[in-house]
């Protein structure tokens, strides 16, 4: 076991849109990313994805509504559905995910795609 530290993890990188793991747990990661300004559209066909802010306010767009989410609100995003984050000013945030689960979705390869991403 080990104590982890959110605030000091997120202090150790200031790039957008790559996530770092913090954590696994029974076939999840527990990831931290900052974020700004717009991802592309995607969808997870296999996994269910979950954004809980730490800090600032992140817009999720789906095709049919706006969700806004301020600092300590989460929303779990329903495998298969179609979403883009938005953020308007930096955001930090925790993602619960399988380990299987690219950050790009079904997205062809772009500047987004992360792999072997590093544990912190």
């Amino acid at each position: 076991m080990k104590k982890v530290n959110i605030e000091e993890k997120l202090s150790l990188f200031n790039d957008f849109w790559h996530p770092r793991i913090i954590g696994e747990l029974n076939g999840q990661h527990v990831k931290i990313a900052k974020l700004l300004g717009e991802f592309p559209w995607h969808k997870h066909d296999n996994e269910d994805e979950m954004f809980l802010v730490l800090e600032g306010e992140l817009l999720l767009e789906f095709r049919d509504k706006k969700v806004y989410l301020a600092k300590g609100e989460f929303l779990i995003v329903p495998r298969g559905t179609e979403h883009r984050p938005f953020a308007a000013k930096e955001v930090s945030v925790m993602l619960f995910e399988p380990e299987s689960t690219k950050n790009t979705g079904d997205l062809i390869e772009n500047e987004y795609s992360k792999y072997n991403l590093e544990k912190l």
